[in-house]
């Protein structure tokens, strides 16, 4: 069982920058697919990037495309999310998840079987 731990999460003012980590337990890290979802109070969790096994390929929302990036570093089993630019609108519980291993990139919250306990991001207007 995969383990996800998030970290990096807090209060910043509009316009300032986070960056967001989720380590992985296990040795098969780069066998999987990692997405980042989000869940801001009062509504559903919702997609918010994906990257590739080998990070070469990632996918955005259209509401955070241009101003946050995914990474990864399969040698330290971590996942990254670089925010910049942040809006009010971005405040949320963070959540990273990962999909079956070898599965295909997804923004299907059901096609990811493992998940993180969330980090909490404020963004102060």
């Amino acid at each position: 069982q995969v383990q996800l731990v998030e970290s990096g999460g807090g209060l910043v003012q509009a316009g300032g920058s986070l960056r967001l980590s989720c380590a992985a337990s296990g040795r098969t890290f780069s066998n999987y697919v990692m997405g980042w979802f989000r869940q801001a109070p009062g509504k559903e969790r919702d997609f918010v990037s994906g990257i590739s096994r080998g990070g070469g390929i990632t996918y955005y929302a259209d509401s955070v495309k241009g101003r946050f990036t995914s990474s990864r570093d399969n040698a330290e089993n971590t996942v990254y999310l670089q925010m910049n630019s942040l809006k009010p609108e971005d405040t949320a519980v963070y959540y990273c998840a990962k999909q079956r291993e070898w599965g295909s990139f997804s923004v299907i919250q059901n096609e990811y079987d493992s998940w993180g306990q969330g980090t909490q991001v404020t963004v102060a207007s």
